[in-house]
């Protein structure tokens, strides 16, 4: 599933290197990843401001999970109200419980990006404008990359990095973690193994 710019390389090691699973799903669309280009910064913008609608969502749900669990055991007499009337007040108050709904909700929100690099190489964004993240090397996309990946973003200011990277249109997080971004043709796209 690697792409490699050289053209010297891509012409004598792609067409002798064995396809992994990954890359017959996608070659069997009619693209190979050799040929797609890579993703300009619009477009990874894009694909990034509906990825954060989705993610605030499940950030959402995340905490409001948290919130009812300890709601109902400090109700039920499971956690200690400290001398709180409602359990909302002890919350507001505890800087404690807010670290853990905050953690909690970064959990959700970091796997939320992980699983979906992982398990396809797009996320909902990137699906819906045509983008899938490649590996520049000769090996799997691991969890450590993925995670290093995601750290490397800086929230999305790693992708400032394309507007000044012209020539090879790479963010912060992609030359660290060793990926690629490439815009898909709408075959390519057509995503059955989710």
């Amino acid at each position: 599933m690697a792409r490699h710019d050289k053209k010297a390389k891509k012409n004598s090691s792609s067409s002798n290197r064995p396809k992994s699973k990954d890359e017959l799903s996608t070659n069997s669309a009619g693209s190979d990843s050799s040929a797609l280009q890579r993703a300009g910064f619009v477009r990874r913008l894009l694909a990034m401001i509906y990825d954060t609608l989705v993610a605030t969502a499940v950030g959402m749900c995340a905490a409001m999970v948290m919130i009812i669990t300890l709601v109902v055991m400090l109700k039920n007499g499971a956690l200690d109200l400290q001398g709180y009337a409602e359990p909302a007040d002890l919350i507001q108050a505890s800087s404690g419980y807010k670290l853990l709904i905050q953690t909690w909700v970064g959990l959700w929100i970091a796997g939320f990006f992980l699983w979906f690099w992982r398990r396809g190489g797009q996320t909902l964004g990137m699906r819906a404008w045509r983008l899938r993240i490649y590996s520049t090397v000769e090996e799997q996309m691991s969890w450590p990359r993925l995670f290093i990946r995601l750290v490397a973003s800086l929230g999305g200011l790693g992708t400032l990095l394309v507007l000044f990277d012209y020539k090879n249109k790479q963010s912060l997080q992609d030359r660290l973690a060793q990926t690629e971004v490439l815009k898909l043709t709408k075959e390519a796209n057509d995503h059955k193994s989710w």
